[in-house]
């Protein structure tokens, strides 16, 4: 076994780095003394904190969006002493390889992405006609090239529960009581977003069963935070942009159930084991499912959809208008009586019977 550092550049979405903590564990598993050191934007690398593979973490403070070749250039090369005998570039842009390529890392791993020619010089290859998943993708990367794919290590993302309980004493939140997390937001756009409506609707069924319910996520999700509240009459109270996000780990760590859009958050909740809906609008859980057999997606599988768009490009959202509380409702009672079930809901079938 090597005694070597490698240095990996992750993503800049939450829920991407959650998946990539299963490269994480496949890495450590196949040479436990080598070091793993992570660059990360300041939003992904906290749950770093809770990746005990990860040895070291560098923060790539360049606001999202910006090139900064200057920046990511002296990043790389502040590295150097670290001797990194290889690079693992897991996002496709070419500004995401610059600081591997700085480091002097001897061997650069990753997608050809954006011509990358030069600063990866171990260019993986989907295998042709290939639909992999999200983790797939990163899992290729940990391999040698042509090597079949293992099974898939499911991210297990570490919660510190005293630290959740502190929290929620901090805001008042119950936890005598049962709870439901509500994940309601969703960065890629409102077609990955169900209505406030429904989650308020859902949000009162649970409170009037004596379960407290509570929403989760970022500042840009306090808007429509607040409406759920307001449409539930008060059955959803809301953290949404005022947790840090090791904060939301822990209190999703606590939480009875939870309800969440294809987002960042549903592959925390996914991680920590925890009984949910996944609730997919214009996105394919076949490509990003949460990677958990307590979670289960619920889609109406309309024909227009998968559409990756961020907002509905037929104007209806029907994918999501259409897929009531009710139904979400019964795919969660499913999934918290038998953990091993599996649930699809489209526009013609109901739910199928728990696996064996």
């Amino acid at each position: 076994m090597s005694a070597t550092r490698a240095l990996i550049v992750g993503p800049a979405w939450v829920g991407d780095m959650v998946m990539a903590h299963s490269l994480f564990q496949l890495l450590k598993a196949r040479d436990p003394d080598r070091a793993l050191d992570l660059i990360a934007p300041p939003a992904t690398l906290p749950l770093a904190a809770r990746m005990p593979e990860i040895a070291d973490t560098i923060a790539l403070a360049i606001p999202h969006g910006r090139l900064a070749l200057r920046e990511r250039l002296q990043l790389g090369r502040r590295l150097r002493e670290r001797h990194y005998a290889q690079a693992y570039i897991l996002p496709r842009s070419y500004k995401s390889a610059l600081p591997a390529w700085a480091s002097g890392a001897t061997r650069r791993t990753g997608y050809l992405g954006e011509a990358r020619y030069g600063l990866v010089n171990d260019i993986r290859r989907e295998p042709a006609g290939s639909k992999l998943k999200t983790v797939e993708r990163f899992l290729l990367l940990g391999l040698e090239p042509g090597e079949p794919l293992p099974e898939v290590p499911a991210p297990r993302l570490r919660a510190d529960l005293e630290a959740g309980r502190r929290c929620a004493e901090r805001f008042g939140i119950d936890l005598t009581a049962p709870l439901l997390a509500l994940c309601p937001g969703a960065e890629y756009g409102p077609a990955k977003r169900w209505p406030a409506r429904h989650f308020a609707r859902l949000a009162r069924t649970y409170h009037d069963r004596g379960w407290r319910v509570l929403a989760l996520g970022g500042p840009r999700d306090q808007e429509v935070a607040g409406a759920i509240g307001t449409l539930s009459e008060g059955a959803c109270a809301s953290l949404t942009g005022q947790t840090t996000l090791l904060e939301a780990v822990d209190l999703l760590a606590l939480a009875t159930a939870v309800v969440s859009n294809d987002s960042g958050l549903m592959h925390v909740a996914a991680s920590l084991h925890k009984p949910m809906a996944a609730v997919f609008g214009s996105s394919d859980p076949r490509h990003t499912p949460p990677l958990d057999d307590r979670a289960v997606t619920v889609t109406l599988g309309l024909e227009c959809s998968p559409c990756f768009a961020r907002t509905c490009p037929l104007g209806h959202l029907r994918c999501l208008e259409d897929l009531t509380p009710e139904r979400v409702e019964e795919a969660l009672e499913v999934t918290m009586e038998a953990p091993r079930a599996t649930v699809r809901i489209d526009s013609q079938r109901r739910p199928s019977p728990p696996s064996p």
